[in-house]
Parts: structure tokens; C-alpha cells; sequence
């Protein structure tokens, strides 16, 4: 077995990340999971919350990007993930996204029908995980 997978994060607008890692923790829609060289291939959907990339096992993540929607691909040496919209922790500015998280409260306040309160909820709930993953 390898020591390292292949790793690709991919966004509708950009390759956010190709490497060659020891594992990436996965937020699936059916549970965390942490993938690593050898891994069962599956494929699942994603929920939002914050991937986990570790060049090295065992100790912090070397990168932590959120992801909302998407869905991921593992064969036994690569992982593809693909999200629906990806933000690296690393580049966030808290100030502008507690200013949209605020914002969204607005949107669902102002819905006029479920349907548009249900994706302004949504989305709201999204950027409150973000808000509190870069805490």
C-alpha cells in the first residue's frame, strides 16, 4: 500500500487543491469519514462543513477548507472531491463573513414564501458553520 493518496478539490470556478496527502477527513451526508491510502472506494454527497487535508497523519491539518454541497469519489490511491462552492480557511476574512452571515439572517427574515425561506435558511446555516469553523 502507498503512503500517500492523490488529492484534487475542485469548485465550479477553480482547482482549489492537488496533492499528495496521508489522509483527508470528509464531511459525507452519512457521517465523517477519514480517508487514507487503501481506502474502499466509494461515492457519497457531501454536506456543508470543513474538510480536513493532512500531509502528515497524526498531527494538525494542513489545510482546512469548508465545503457546501457536492459529492466525493474515492478509488484506493485518489480522492476527488467536487463541491458545489469551496472556501480555504486560510483566506477567509471574519469580518466580511459574520457581515454575510448577518445578511442571510435578513434574507429568511424577509422571505415571502417557504420555498424562498428554506434556501435563505440554508444558506444561512451554511455560513453560521463557516463562521464557527474559522472561530
Amino acid at each position: 500500500m502507498a503512503d500517500t493518496l492523490s488529492f484534487e478539490l475542485v469548485s465550479p470556478d477553480r482547482l482549489l487543491m492537488s496533492a499528495d496527502v496521508e489522509a483527508v477527513m470528509v464531511p459525507g451526508t452519512e457521517g465523517d469519514m477519514t480517508v487514507m491510502p487503501g481506502h474502499m472506494p466509494l461515492i457519497s454527497t457531501l454536506r456543508p462543513a470543513v474538510v480536513d487535508v493532512y500531509a502528515t497523519w497524526g498531527g494538525a491539518p494542513s489545510t482546512r477548507i469548508f465545503v457546501r454541497g457536492g459529492f466525493v469519489d474515492v478509488t484506493g490511491d485518489r480522492i476527488t472531491l467536487l463541491a458545489e462552492h469551496a472556501t480555504n480557511l486560510a483566506e477567509l476574512d471574519r469580518a466580511a463573513l459574520a457581515q454575510e452571515v448577518r445578511n442571510a439572517a435578513e434574507d429568511v427574515s424577509l422571505a415571502k414564501t417557504d420555498a424562498d425561506r428554506a434556501r435563505a435558511q440554508a444558506l444561512h446555516d451554511s455560513l453560521n458553520e463557516l463562521l464557527s469553523a474559522v472561530e
